[in-house]
């Protein structure tokens, strides 16, 4: 799962909370969080941020879940820092999304990867997510990294199922749903798990799914699919998932403020509103209950300035 990063109402991590959450996650299903991605808010946290977070979560799991730090940078020589010294922290494994802003060419992917590959020991798994990166890793590339022996995976948040079975025939890596919507379809081509957002307020239904897949029981996944629809569409399509997530954990008294950072805010009054419909129409799901629902709107608004800016160095 993707992990968000709690903060207190003035914008610090709440170190407490994120401890607490962490916990929470693994014991209801979780085996691998990855920390620092996207949904964690990895353009806005610190270096000794993250790399906090990786050694706090290494210590919640006790070996009970993988710890998988993501994020890394759009600066390669940059990354190649971050994920030496999160190796060293005791992380698992390295996430490494495409590089953004700069829309790099395949050449540059290419290279980008395979360099910080190179930089560590640790197992890789390639971040496809053009929408926030504005560049694709084409199917030539992947079949060309698929060779390096670090790399080992891929977090699709693409959506291109037709890419993805072509991989998975030309290549022994294993594929993560990196879209929510999405992840009983990338298992039923052969994915070996998901990489969510929604996962941060209930584990145990992706767990359901994820094993009734490996048993071939189509049905019971299914029918956990379609209880689970409600909230993934509550969270993942009135605002980012970092903020709707964060909304509703925070509502469910999980979290101590809802705060997210600038440039992200809060929801606003009708976007609190549709994600509220849309909880509405969750029922029978197993390991999360509404009936005490009680956001927030005013904590939830506007977003913070931390004391020290996300630097990249």
């Amino acid at each position: 799962m993707a992990l968000v990063t709690p903060f207190d109402s003035a914008g610090e991590v709440d170190w407490e909370a994120t401890e607490r959450h962490i916990d929470r996650c693994i014991s209801n299903g979780a085996d691998g969080i990855v920390v620092t991605g996207t949904t964690g808010e990895t353009s806005t946290l610190t270096d000794p941020e993250k790399l906090k977070l990786v050694s706090l979560a290494k210590s919640v799991s006790g070996g009970r879940a993988k710890i998988i730090t993501g994020g890394g940078s759009n600066e390669t020589a940059h990354a190649i820092e971050l994920y030496r010294a999160s190796e060293k922290l005791g992380a698992d494994g390295v996430m490494i999304v495409t590089p953004y802003y700069n829309k790099p060419t395949q050449a540059g992917l290419l290279t980008h990867f395979r360099l910080v590959a190179d930089a560590t020991d640790l197992p890789v798994i390639l971040y496809d997510i053009p929408g926030r990166t504005g560049v694709p890793i084409a199917y030539e590339t992947i079949i060309r990294l698929a060779k390096h022996p670090n790399i080992l995976a891929v977090k699709d948040a693409k959506g291109d199922f037709s890419q993805v079975s072509r991989v998975l025939n030309q290549t022994d890596l294993l594929y993560f749903s990196g879209d929510d919507a999405n992840v009983l379809p990338h298992l039923s081509i052969g994915a070996a798990g998901l990489i969510g957002v929604t996962a941060n307020l209930v584990a145990e239904p992706y767990r359901v799914i994820v094993d009734a897949v490996n048993r071939g029981d189509l049905h019971t996944a299914q029918q956990m699919h379609r209880k689970l629809e409600p909230l993934v569409r509550a969270v993942m399509t009135h605002v980012p998932g970092t903020v709707s997530a964060k909304y509703i954990l925070h509502g469910l008294g999980r979290i101590s403020s809802p705060r997210v950072r600038l440039p992200l805010v809060g929801p606003e009054e009708w976007e609190a509103a549709a994600i509220e419909a849309d909880l509405d129409l969750v029922k029978d799901l197993p390991g999360i209950d509404f009936s005490n629902f009680r956001p927030d709107r005013n904590a939830a608004a506007g977003g913070a300035l931390p004391k020290i800016a996300g630097t990249t160095r």
